[in-house]
């Protein structure tokens, strides 16, 4: 991928503007030199990227946010090394990672290197790669290496570009700077990234650290990858095990993605020093240690390989990890638990390669060492009362891509009163339509800081349809759901729960017109496909204790329809009615563009009693994975002592969000059905005229 100056007017394919390359080192970050993202202005730039061959190019703005070495670019004369550049991504977009090596650029002995990168060529711009020579390197082992490379021209724009070893398919380096007067140039180890500033302050978040940020986003990015199983795409996985190299031919290249990433889905290291503390308490670890010295989880492993490079380093690896599950945390979080258990379930099965002895010594280790478990860290949320403005829609039945339209303000301390409300808005312009209304709705209800809270009432059909929080109210104005709670209500539940428009033995909803059919009597016959008799009373009650449950104890998410990337069927009605009172409904796979059944998932959540439910919206990026999204779901939903802090929460994420903080990108699309059955809607009645 390419870096340009930021808003510069020009065709994506033409030189003007073009700064230099880069690359996509995580998900929504991009690493490049500090001389090429510091030619923009004010740290802004766009980054020009192909999601995936063939899919065209496409730019998106980006913001400098790390170089090193930090402070101003030098008056004259090149940057200094390492010449290094973090650009973060300002919105989620969808692009594959390289993948980058976990060890340093030193141990990579003397043969050929790739490259790749961008250059002008004819008065267009062309991508250019082949291959380097590697010819010794400038600089001491205890300060910024460069690695010399010859034997092939390095044109202006390449810089920036990855540096590959080309037997691992690995990045290991950065290109640098091209030589003046002979052919070739120098390139970076990306090791160096490891002296990116330590906070001063312990660590309350994964983000909180940047270096540890990227890169286990990086991990956790290559593993859910590989789980993915829609994906047509082939993964670094797929091309390394056609290559058959393994470094220290310790673990297969899946073996590795899977232990990284459940390295990472760990807190990171109390400190350079807890880290330093485990390698050196491994008895056969007999490596010295890289410079910068490890940071990270994955600079740990990467430094075990050079210990042992044959079959036998099997047991230093498990040795390693299982001293991680038992290791000092900067924090937990509601996952930690979880993690810790799946990096052992991960460290039992490879340790049955190993011999009775060794078994032995790793689960002595493991009972001794075994981890209590920690409840999370709890973000405080305030919960005052809040001002209500309620937007109900009711579809209409023969044309119902259309609906009528009511605003209800609810003031503090005041009787709701209906605003206005109209009819037939085609549902394309309901937002247009709504400006105004809202706008005054808002104006009489927001206190100093207590905005109002948007409720938008709708049919259990558009309950998915509607991108409410997008709403803007006013052609400069920021997106709703940035400036205030945003939540979504069943219109008519009673409807739904009394008749099952879908019929719920259909696991997929695809037997809507059975079901529909069976309002009426005629269910399948011998197949269960008719409706479930339920009675309303005791689903409503049912409700109503949900909902007290989670308004008093911690909640605990159930993804209910995506096994690691594999969608399956939301449960039977049955089977949802079973699931603890403490359960959040989530669905990860809503609107991918496979199945026409999201209606009918939530519409069985919402009838199976659930009050509280959450989703995102995958329209137009069918093969994003989710992994983050569920870990991330995990963490914030369940963090909070009860669901009274959800509304703010997501609020905070779209926020965040909005301001392109990328630790809440995998929140792109959420939605979050809220609805209090303590607070009934307005009864039915007729809407008033709009003025």
């Amino acid at each position: 991928m390419r870096i340009h100056r930021a808003g510069a007017g020009y065709a994506l394919d033409e030189p003007g503007g073009f700064l230099g390359s880069g690359f996509f080192v995580a998900p929504n970050w991009v690493l490049t030199c500090a001389h090429v993202a510091c030619e923009g202005e004010g740290g802004e730039v766009a980054v020009v990227y192909e999601p995936a061959p063939g899919r065209g190019r496409s730019a998106v703005p980006g913001q400098v946010v790390a170089t090193l070495p930090d402070g101003a670019a030098p008056a004259a004369g090149n940057w200094p090394a390492p010449d290094l550049a973090l650009i973060r991504l300002s919105e989620p977009v969808d692009h594959e990672c390289v993948y980058v090596s976990e060890r340093p650029a030193a141990y990579y002995g003397d043969g050929k290197v790739l490259y790749a990168g961008w250059t002008e060529y004819g008065g267009q711009l062309q991508m250019l790669y082949g291959t380097l020579s590697v010819e010794g390197t400038i600089g001491s082992w205890s300060a910024d290496v460069q690695m010399r490379l010859g034997e092939n021209d390095l044109p202006y724009g390449v810089s920036g570009g990855p540096v590959i070893d080309p037997v691992r398919g690995e990045v290991i380096g950065i290109v640098k700077s091209r030589a003046h007067h002979a052919r070739g140039g120098t390139s970076i180890g990306l090791e160096q990234l490891r002296t990116l500033p330590v906070p001063a302050e312990p660590l309350a978040a994964e983000h909180d650290d940047l270096y540890q940020a990227v890169f286990q986003a990086h991990d956790r990015y290559h593993r859910d990858r590989q789980r993915h199983p829609a994906a047509r795409r082939h993964t670094w996985v797929d091309v390394q095990s056609q290559l058959g190299a393994r470094p220290g031919r310790t673990l297969s290249p899946d073996e590795r993605v899977q232990l990284l990433g459940r390295l990472a889905d760990l807190p990171p290291p109390a400190s350079t020093r807890s880290l330093l503390d485990i390698l050196e308490s491994l008895p056969d670890f007999e490596a010295p240690l890289p410079l910068p010295a490890p940071r990270g989880w994955r600079d740990g492993l990467g430094a075990l390989y050079e210990s042992a490079r044959d079959d036998g380093a099997l047991d230093l690896v498990l040795g390693y990890a299982v001293r991680v599950i038992g290791a000092e945390r900067p924090y937990v979080t509601p996952r930690t638990p979880a993690a810790e258990e799946a990096l052992w379930d991960w460290v039992r099965r490879a340790g049955e390669r190993l011999g009775a002895r060794q078994r032995h010594v790793l689960n002595r280790y493991w009972s001794k060492e075994r981890p209590t478990h920690r409840p999370g860290t709890v973000r405080p949320y305030p919960s005052p009362a809040q001002p209500v403005v309620l937007v109900e829609l009711e579809q209409r039945h023969w044309d119902p891509e259309r609906c009528d339209w009511s605003v209800t303000v609810a003031p503090l301390g005041a009787e709701a009163r209906r605003l206005t409300g109209a009819d037939e808005v085609p549902l394309t312009e309901l937002a247009e339509r709504l400006t105004a209304p809202l706008v005054e709705a808002f104006r009489q209800s927001d206190r100093p800081g207590r905005p109002a809270v948007l409720q938008v009432a709708v049919p259990y059909r558009l309950l998915g349809r509607l991108a409410v929080d997008d709403w803007r109210l006013g052609p400069d104005a920021e997106p709703v759901g940035a400036l205030r709670q945003v939540v979504l209500r069943c219109k008519d539940r009673d409807r739904l729960v009394e008749d099952d428009p879908f019929g719920d033995d259909d696991p997929f909803g695809e037997a809507g017109e059975a079901g529909e059919a069976g309002e009426a009597g005629e269910g399948g016959e011998g197949d269960g496909a008719g409706p479930v008799a339920v009675d309303p009373f005791e689903l409503e009650e049912e409700r109503r204790a949900r909902w007290r449950w989670l308004h008093r104890h911690r909640a605990a998410v159930e993804v209910l329809d995506c096994d690691d990337g594999l969608r399956g069927p939301v449960p039977r009605l049955e089977e949802l009615r079973g699931l603890s009172h403490a359960t959040v409904p989530v669905l990860c796979q809503f609107g991918d563009d496979r199945y026409e059944d999201d209606a009918a998932e939530l519409a069985r959540i919402v009838r199976g009693g659930f009050s509280v439910a959450l989703w995102r919206s995958r329209r137009g990026s069918p093969e994003a994975v989710c992994g983050e999204f569920h870990r991330g779901t995990f963490d914030e939903i369940a963090g909070p002592p009860s669901a009274h802090q959800l509304p703010e929460i997501v609020h905070d994420l779209r926020r965040k969000l909005r301001v392109g903080q990328p630790e809440t990108f995998w929140a792109a699309g959420i939605a979050l059905l809220y609805d209090d059955p303590h607070q009934p809607l307005p009864g039915a009645g007729d809407l008033l005229e709009a003025p």
